[in-house]
């Protein structure tokens, strides 16, 4: 018996009505962007895999456990393999294009958002897939075009509370940090490394590696027993240059004068290498201990890391996955949305005939269920109820005279509709 074929772990099929609800959050975000003047880019789900080394950085658990990579030896025999890598995440590859297509040459801001899977080889859970869908955007450019205002920095997290706001979620919290300068960064990084040198012993095993390679991502660790440690160490806001705590001063006033609320959190540093200055995360008590939302930052040094020419950038991510449990989880998802109308051909002789007004009643912008001549009227009722609001029943009579039987579903009221009357009627 040959053995049943599923979904690989750590991936999903997505079926509706679930659907329906992706495509509402997905559809909310494309209108909100727009009225702040992004545009989509869409780049390639792989890339050359020292992309992610050289920007998300070597020692993160991305780049050193999480990434599928692969050898494209189907290459000429003379030419050494290619490593690529499945992206685990958006932000590396909109630099590497805004720096191939020379996007910074055109002495604008540029205001891109993307909608798509990344990958990455972690633990499954609620939540959180192998194959994960995020929503993200990124606002990058040379220092002329105002690419290192915090007014930039405002204006991402304000459009953030708009779309959360417009897509019902309530309860959020944003919650927000700076990291400094590279220099700030660097410095704190030796700060937190002698630390942690008597206390990482006491810890989980990746932060006591670390502790040695990466001190700063001691503090997104989420091993409950050793939070009582990191409380104890020292804050990166003492690390501050006088530039960084007037850029982060500067980037809350104008929260403050756009009424956004927020939350400070001096632990706050997110986990990719390339984050400078502003940091921060939406979250929502409805995901329970792993409650982000969504994650951003700026990220200043990036797109010279990558060979490219001096261009600030702040951008975020938000999870699909996570934000279609949000909204389950608030009863916000609406039901599966009927059709407005099932047209129900009463013998096969009127399949033809029923093509037909579908064709125009759909030209007309309404959506529409056909069904088929060889099912019993009874059996046509049984389907129209489940996916539509109404049946448009059409037999010979209703051809020959131009008066279609129409029968609401809600009201249980059935009447005749003449066929140029019969869009304004679907529509109501």
């Amino acid at each position: 018996m040959s053995q049943t074929l599923k979904a690989v772990r750590g991936t999903r099929d997505l079926l509706p009505p679930e659907t329906d609800l992706w495509n509402r959050i997905e559809a909310t975000a494309r209108q909100v962007f727009a009225r702040y003047n992004f545009g989509e880019i869409r780049t390639p789900i792989f890339e050359d895999t020292s992309l992610f080394a050289r920007s998300v950085g070597e020692e993160t658990d991305i780049v050193s456990k999480e990434m599928y990579s692969w050898e494209d030896r189907a290459r000429a025999q003379s030419e050494k393999a290619q490593s690529l890598t499945l992206r685990p995440e958006n932000t590396a590859g909109v630099v590497r294009a805004y720096i191939e297509h020379k996007l910074g040459e055109r002495g604008q801001l540029q205001k891109l958002y993307y909608i798509g899977p990344q990958f990455r080889r972690e633990r499954p859970q609620k939540g959180r897939y192998r194959q994960f869908w995020q929503i993200g955007a990124e606002v990058i450019g040379p220092p002329s075009s105002g690419s290192e205002s915090p007014l930039r920095d405002a204006e991402v997290l304000e459009m953030l509370a708009t779309l959360l706001d417009e897509l019902g979620i309530t309860g959020w919290t944003l919650e927000l940090n700076s990291i400094g300068s590279a220099a700030d960064r660097a410095h704190y990084n030796e700060t937190l490394r002698a630390a942690l040198a008597p206390l990482a012993p006491k810890m989980c095993t990746d932060c006591q590696r670390r502790a040695v390679t990466n001190p700063l991502r001691v503090l997104d660790c989420k091993v409950p027993e050793d939070q009582p440690v990191i409380a104890t160490l020292p804050v990166i806001a003492d690390s501050l240059s006088e530039d960084a705590k007037a850029h982060f001063a500067a980037v809350l006033a104008a929260l403050d004068a756009a009424q956004v609320p927020y939350k400070l959190n001096h632990r706050l540093v997110r986990g990719l290498d390339y984050y400078t200055r502003t940091t921060f995360e939406f979250t929502h008590g409805g995901l329970g201990a792993q409650n982000a939302l969504l994650g951003g930052g700026r990220y200043d040094g990036l797109s010279e890391a990558l060979g490219g020419p001096k261009a600030p950038g702040i951008g975020f991510a938000m999870g699909l996955d996570r934000l279609v449990l949000t909204l389950q989880a608030a009863a916000q998802s609406s039901p599966l949305e009927k059709a407005d109308a099932y047209i129900a051909p009463l013998g096969e002789n009127l399949n033809a005939a029923a093509l037909t007004l579908a064709r125009e009643l759909r030209r007309a912008g309404l959506r529409v269920e056909l069904g088929d001549g060889s099912f019993r009227l009874k059996k046509s009722f049984e389907f129209a109820e489940r996916a539509a609001r109404r049946i448009v029943i059409l037999g010979d009579d209703e051809l020959e005279s131009g008066n279609l039987t129409v029968k609401d579903f809600a009201s249980g009221v059935q009447t005749k509709v003449p066929r140029k009357e019969l869009v304004a009627r679907l529509r109501s």
